[in-house]
């Protein structure tokens, strides 16, 4: 198994060059034909941002009820830190079963590094992303509580994420080409996942019944630990991490040994 996840990863260093133009054309067709291009991708944060603030902060006078003296902007805050988070996750899994689908004739090449393809769509999610979380991360020292050396722990809870992505950008790219319908199935299930992972609420409001089963979701463990670490000052609960981390060795493992044994197929199928 360390052999096939050494293979890949190199077979991906190897094609850096390639995995890279396909994530720069992914990230210029995202804004294709509009005027202002690549600047969408700091203006639509913002816009979002100022809006959540208004709506969930002013209008709803939201809170999360973590910190004492929580401001309308904390909660703001609060909540796209939740959607800056699950909108990566959002993206890879709307892109990623098509991904294989529409590039036949790269399927046909022999020759061609097929994995570079879903790998390329979690980097363009991963480019939006850091574009959302620098914008998060003004806000929070400008408007919001101020940064401490306790936003440090960010670095340590979102490098699992690429994992996982990556995980399941493989996943759905293999079961995209076997199963047409999951691009129906999509968007239902990436609104579930939004609402299963707090991103509007606080986890400890979730009833003790539905816990039991929602603690499973390595996406809303890590909406509550990013929000523990750069928002509300306290300490990472490691157990939490910790299964976060082994989640995301899982689903990364699972899709890269699905990948590669349906592989052979995608061209047959195609």
């Amino acid at each position: 198994m360390a052999s096939a996840i050494d293979s890949l990863l190199g077979k991906l260093w190897s094609n850096r060059e390639l995995l890279w133009q396909f994530t720069t054309r992914n990230v210029e067709l995202r804004h294709k034909g509009s005027h202002l291009g690549l600047v969408w991708s700091v203006i639509a944060p913002l816009l979002l941002l100022s809006l959540y603030v208004f709506v969930f902060g002013y209008i709803f006078g939201g809170s999360f009820g973590i910190i004492p003296n929580e401001t309308k902007v904390d909660y703001g805050l609060g909540i796209f830190m939740g959607l800056t988070i699950f909108h990566a996750f959002g993206e890879v899994g709307g892109l990623a079963p098509a991904v294989i689908v529409t590039q036949p004739n790269l399927v046909k090449k022999v020759v061609f590094p097929l994995e570079v393809l879903p790998a390329s769509v979690v980097l363009g999610g991963l480019f939006h992303f850091l574009i959302s979380l620098a914008i998060l991360l003004v806000g929070v020292a400008w408007i919001g509580p101020g940064l401490t050396v306790n936003s440090l722990w960010l670095i340590v809870i979102l490098l699992p994420m690429v994992f996982f992505l990556l995980g399941v950008s493989w996943i759905l790219s293999a079961l995209g080409v076997f199963f047409r319908d999951i691009t129906q199935l999509i968007p239902f299930a990436t609104m579930a996942v939004m609402f299963a992972s707090a991103v509007f609420y606080p986890a400890h409001s979730i009833p003790p019944e539905a816990w039991f089963w929602m603690r499973l979701n390595p996406v809303l463990l890590i909406v509550e630990m990013s929000r523990d670490a750069v928002l509300w000052g306290r300490s990472i609960n490691l157990n939490h991490l910790a299964f976060v981390y082994a989640a995301s060795a899982m689903v990364f493992l699972l899709g890269q040994f699905m990948f590669r044994k349906v592989k052979p197929a995608f061209a047959d199928v195609l």
